[in-house]
């Protein structure tokens, strides 16, 4: 049985977020086969560690969900399985599950942490209840979000920061315009500055990032025959490492500038924050060095910052092709999954 086939069997495992029960189960009973793990489950997260005499600990991390799709559609021909899930992230799920059985001696004590609900808002995320409720299962020395990568290391990540724009008008008859003012027309100039927006780009130890701004939503309207007097414009701004929350909503504010008037307001409705890179951490710069190829900066946010707020040394690296999450066409190769499970192998020594 090929790697592909172990990755098959969990696409076709529905676990969708918020339905991640039956996977779980899967992952649960085959670490369960194995004597020499401390297997963990809470709720619909299950964690394996290893408990020997080394003094340092390495995570092994990936999330079980998916985003909405039907798991059934899943199909394999030759190397390529096409599916939901294929490359985020059970192409990592399965080399994770089949290294964590492997009764080979490590250079480190090692966990593993297979988490539910991270394709959805932070608060809910499988790994933020583990924070909670069992936090001695997140500690280690270094860790390793197994996120679709290609098979190369992604530093750090953005930060996201969704905004509320409520923009005022005057309501009116439409036959009438002119006895009143149009919001969503005030809108309209607030949409096309952000559609003008061009990236910033910042290097950190090396690593790229670079900002995005995009409308996600928009809202308003009273009526056929009514000019609207109020309407919203949802913002979200991907954010590189370099600044905090505050200072990306300032700058926000700024860029702005003149559309906003002082009966409009902005208001922050989520913020996940960013994670620097780590590449200065020793077993970190190894892991390049396997991987052989250039360092990207990630574009998105992971949990890798959950790891950099716990002070643990994290970066993303899993197989796969990033551009490929979320997609109709998601995919993943036989050879993808067999170069992230050598290269992983030999980075846990």
């Amino acid at each position: 049985m090929s790697r592909l086939d172990d990755v098959y069997e969990l696409v076709s495992i529905s676990s969708v977020s918020h339905h991640e029960s039956a996977l779980a189960d899967h992952v649960e009973a085959a670490l369960r086969t194995s004597g020499f793990l401390e297997v963990d489950r809470i709720g619909d997260n299950v964690v394996a560690r290893t408990v020997g005499e080394h003094a340092t600990r390495v995570i092994v991390a990936g999330h079980l969900d998916t985003v909405p799709g039907d798991a059934s559609l899943a199909r394999r021909e030759g190397d390529v399985l096409t599916g939901l899930g294929a490359c985020d992230m059970k192409g990592s799920l399965a080399v994770m599950l089949a290294l964590a059985r492997e009764e080979t001696p490590r250079a480190s004590e090692v966990t593993w942490i297979f988490y539910a609900r991270e394709e959805i808002s932070r608060d809910e995320s499988g790994l933020s209840e583990l924070r909670q409720r069992r936090p001695e299962l997140l500690d280690g020395d270094v860790a390793v979000l197994c996120e679709p990568t290609a098979g190369v290391v992604e530093a750090g990540c953005q930060g996201t920061l969704r905004v509320r724009v409520d923009i005022v008008g005057e309501r009116a008859h439409t036959a009438r315009p002119f006895t009143g003012r149009n919001a969503i027309h005030r809108a309209g100039d607030v949409i096309t500055r952000v559609a003008r927006y061009q990236p910033r780009r910042v290097e950190l130890d090396g690593v790229e990032y670079c900002d995005q701004l995009q409308v996600v939503f928009v809202e308003g309207g009273v009526a056929p025959n009514v000019v609207p007097d109020a309407a919203t414009v949802t913002i979200n701004h991907r954010v590189a490492p370099d600044r905090s929350r505050d200072e990306a909503v300032v700058w926000l504010r700024d860029y702005l500038g003149d559309l906003l008037e002082d009966a409009d307001t902005l208001s922050v409705i989520d913020w996940a924050p960013s994670a620097p890179p780590s590449l200065t951490n020793e077993r970190l710069s190894a892991l390049v060095e396997l991987t052989g190829g250039p360092v990207r900066g990630k574009l998105g946010w992971t949990d890798v910052a959950t790891f950099y707020e716990l002070s643990i040394p994290a970066t993303n690296f899993g197989a796969g092709d990033p551009l490929l999450a979320h997609r109709s066409d998601e995919m993943i190769t036989g050879r993808e999954v067999e170069d992230f499970e050598r290269v992983l192998r030999e980075w846990l020594g």
